[in-house]
């Protein structure tokens, strides 16, 4: 396996932000000789926003706004060298934003001078082979330590940072463990399945041990398209605000939304492409079992696996959509409920089809199904206001409240 034993390489690849919790450690994935990967940070939402309207058209959905601003602002910084760059878009590569965002880039680029920074692609739709990025054996590899390693910090630290005593311990041992990781991801030592369930144990442990206040605070299940999920620059840092509100703020692992990928976008065909996303599928899923199992054992929560989640909403959510992140958004919303969570906050960004299409029809369906849930939609968009966002939350969070 290739080692990264440096972090700056003869050409750059800029990441827009997507996974703040995920790429610092998946960034190693897309690391290659003489190429190293650069994940641009959540900066102020306004100067992004201003920024990538000034490039791109209002109208379009949200996140391409924010990603168009952060990659335009980065190289107008100064510190890259527009022919030894390349823009990184983590597109799926289905409808949607999954393989416009690639044409749109390049124009965006284009129209604030920078033509000569290229754009890549990674995807498993074939869409524009000849600027995708191959994943091989090794990015696969790095991708899934990468992948489970972030998955497990998130869950525990989410779980975690309510409660502390001592303020700030629970994000030094996020640091601690991912420097760590990083290590060996990088060097590609330990990297074995074994060892991987053994470090998924040490770290919940380590989670265990930190010291808790003895409150319970009411649980709020966040589901989203997957951008505006994990990036808090497209959720206008919707974790942090549920915790300054007294909340634990619970973010389902990325895994969940893979495995809901490969199943709903193997080839219909049997294949060998379709064998190689069945055995892929099978391995995720076996470390995702042991995930969740490590998490349930040391007193923390989670959703169910992805098989369960799958089954149980069937009743519930039609798996026809599969558009962006599709049927997923409603399973996990039905698996919140189920789980003991019955507030949840969906958050739309605006001009996302897969959030019109599987997401907004659906809520007011799933609220009359389980009484007593709480289903609230609220949406980011350039031209909206952040105070009917957080009034919204609000509203979600004193529902079903007793006054004092």
């Amino acid at each position: 396996m290739y080692r990264i034993l440096t972090e700056k390489e003869e050409n750059t690849i800029l990441l827009p932000a997507t996974l703040d919790s995920h790429f610092p450690l998946l960034r190693y994935m897309f690391w290659r000789k003489g190429y190293s990967v650069v994940p641009l940070e959540d900066e102020s939402e306004f100067d992004v926003r201003e920024e990538g309207l000034k490039y791109s058209n209002p109208e379009i959905c949200y996140p391409f706004v924010l990603m168009t601003g952060q990659v335009v602002r980065a190289l107008k910084s100064g510190k890259y060298d527009p022919k030894k760059t390349f823009v990184l878009m983590p597109t799926a590569g289905d409808a949607c934003r999954g393989a416009c965002y690639i044409g749109l880039m390049k124009k965006a680029l284009e129209r604030s001078g920078y033509s000569d920074v290229r754009v890549l692609t990674i995807n498993v739709r074939h869409v524009r082979d000849d600027i995708s990025l191959p994943i091989s054996l090794d990015m696969a590899v790095r991708g899934l330590f990468g992948l489970f390693y972030s998955d497990m910090l998130m869950l525990l630290a989410n779980q975690t940072r309510p409660y502390e005593i001592n303020k700030g311990e629970t994000d030094e041992l996020v640091k601690e463990w991912t420097g760590k990781a990083a290590e060996d991801i990088k060097l590609g030592r330990h990297l074995t399945l074994h060892r991987l369930r053994k470090n998924m144990k040490l770290m919940a442990d380590s989670f265990a041990r930190i010291e808790k206040t003895s409150e319970k605070k009411q649980a709020v299940g966040i589901v989203a398209e997957f951008y505006v999920k994990y990036c808090a620059l497209g959720n206008w840092d919707i974790v942090k605000y549920l915790e300054e509100n007294g909340c634990e703020a619970h973010v389902n692992g990325a895994s969940w939304y893979f495995l809901y990928y490969i199943d709903s976008h193997k080839p219909a065909r049997k294949n060998l492409e379709r064998l190689g996303f069945e055995i892929v599928k099978k391995l995720l899923r076996s470390v995702q079992d042991s995930m969740i199992k490590t998490l349930r054992s040391g007193g923390f929560r989670c959703l169910s696996d992805y098989n369960t989640m799958d089954m149980n909403s069937r009743d519930y959510v039609s798996h026809t959509l599969t558009i962006g992140d599709g049927w997923l958004m409603g399973a996990e919303t039905v698996d919140y409920i189920n789980n003991g969570i019955p507030k949840v906050l969906c958050i739309a960004p605006f001009g996302c089809m897969a959030n019109v299409c599987a997401g907004r029809g659906l809520y007011p369906a799933l609220q009359r199904r389980f009484p007593g849930s709480s289903i609230t939609v609220v949406e980011t968009d350039a031209s909206g206001s952040k105070m009917n966002y957080y009034n919204r939350v609000q509203m979600l969070i004193h529902f079903g409240k007793k006054a004092p």
